[in-house]
């Protein structure tokens, strides 16, 4: 081979391993969760906080905080002053000192915040936003329904092992005989 033949080998080897790094790059960012990336504004990040720290009063399980920002984007479409609504209901928990949602969930006055309250708690255990046809969908494998009964029930899918499990790894159940 001459030298110029080398040196276009090296930039073909050298553009393949740079695709690949590239490649690789975008794999690993775009599969990190939506809470992982920094957020620049700041009011949301101190929303979604909130939002959480309002769930967590409300639903007494272990919440994800990616599932929740999608549930907040919603909440604020539907509600303009939805911040003070939850600092309201809050408030709330905070003056009767709850730390489950049956210490205050009566003291929450009829109206919107009880609205408010009814719909985080039903998205929470439903994965949705309500139950009409165009809702929007939060999750469906965290919802709270199925995780409430995991134990004994298993998770409704047309994956043949699960949702999101598209394929079945066959184990045989005993050696076969030989002749």
């Amino acid at each position: 081979m001459n030298e110029i033949s080398k040196k276009v080998m090296m930039s073909r080897r050298g553009l393949m391993l740079t695709g690949i790094t590239l490649l690789g790059s975008y794999v690993a960012v775009s599969s990190l969760p939506s809470w992982a990336i920094p957020q620049e504004d700041a009011t949301l990040q101190a929303q979604q906080v909130q939002f959480m720290r309002l769930s967590r009063l409300l639903v007494n399980h272990v919440l994800n905080p990616a599932v929740g920002a999608r549930m907040l984007k919603v909440a604020a479409a539907e509600h303009q002053d939805l911040a003070r609504m939850m600092a309201d209901i809050i408030a709330i928990a905070e003056q009767k000192q709850a730390k489950v949602v049956e210490d205050f969930f009566g003291d929450i006055p009829e109206g919107p915040l009880q609205a408010l309250a009814h719909w985080i708690i039903f998205a929470w255990y439903t994965g949705c936003s309500s139950a009409k046809k165009d809702a929007k969908v939060f999750t469906y494998e965290e919802a709270l329904t199925y995780q409430t009964t995991i134990d004994v029930v298993t998770i409704p899918s047309y994956g043949l092992s699960g949702p999101n499990r598209w394929s079945q790894v066959t184990v045989s159940l005993a050696d076969m005989p030989r002749f």
